[in-house]
């Protein structure tokens, strides 16, 4: 039986406690064998001036997983052509990595925007997703609540942001708690976000 790889998504800009978390309930609590934290060097849907760098993102979340075995940090996407597209990532990750099942990880706010993805379909008929929960706005469609391939799971609802913690630290405002130690040890050192 193949090994099984969740595939968590996002611009970790910063990664955060809550990141951490989700990452580790879904290791502990479902079938994958570990979860690769990707991190995207430009998401479509957002304005690119607020981002860090790609390889300072990478670097923080790098620092988040060395005490986590189960939790590898991935920067796969930024050798792909951009603007990338989800789909595009696990066709190149299929090829590249035959021995592996890539499962999606996504936030139940994704899932309803899940039909505007470019190819949904393709990745629907292929993949796994692991649908985390999360306060949004709007409906689910009922076939992709009840379709064979998704998985809702009752991880913890932890609703921290990355824009808060930029936010706050640019306010001045001690953020510690919400970062781990070395992630908060990098952006305090590197003058990340003030």
């Amino acid at each position: 039986m193949k090994k099984k790889i969740g595939l968590f998504f996002g611009t970790f800009n910063p990664v955060h406690v809550g990141h951490l978390i989700l990452a580790n309930h879904l290791l502990q609590y479902t079938d994958l064998s570990e979860v690769w934290m990707v991190v995207t060097p430009h998401n479509p849907f957002k304005k690119k001036s607020s981002l860090l760098n790609n390889h300072h993102r990478f670097e923080m979340v790098w620092q988040l997983c060395e005490e986590y075995p189960g939790i590898k940090p991935s920067d796969v996407e930024f050798k792909l052509p951009q603007p990338n597209y989800t789909v595009f990532t696990l066709a190149h990750l299929e090829e590249k990595y035959p021995e592996y099942d890539f499962v999606l990880i996504m936030g139940e706010d994704n899932l309803k925007s899940f039909p505007k993805w470019k190819n949904y379909e393709v990745i629907l008929e292929r993949h796994e997703i692991i649908v985390y929960p999360r306060y949004s706005e709007g409906e689910t469609e009922a076939e992709l609540i009840d379709h064979p391939k998704i998985t809702l799971t009752n991880a913890p609802r932890v609703e921290i942001s990355s824009t808060f913690i930029r936010n706050a630290i640019r306010e001045g405002k001690d953020v510690r708690p919400l970062l781990p130690p070395k992630v908060w040890k990098f952006i305090d050192e590197m003058n990340f976000y003030r």
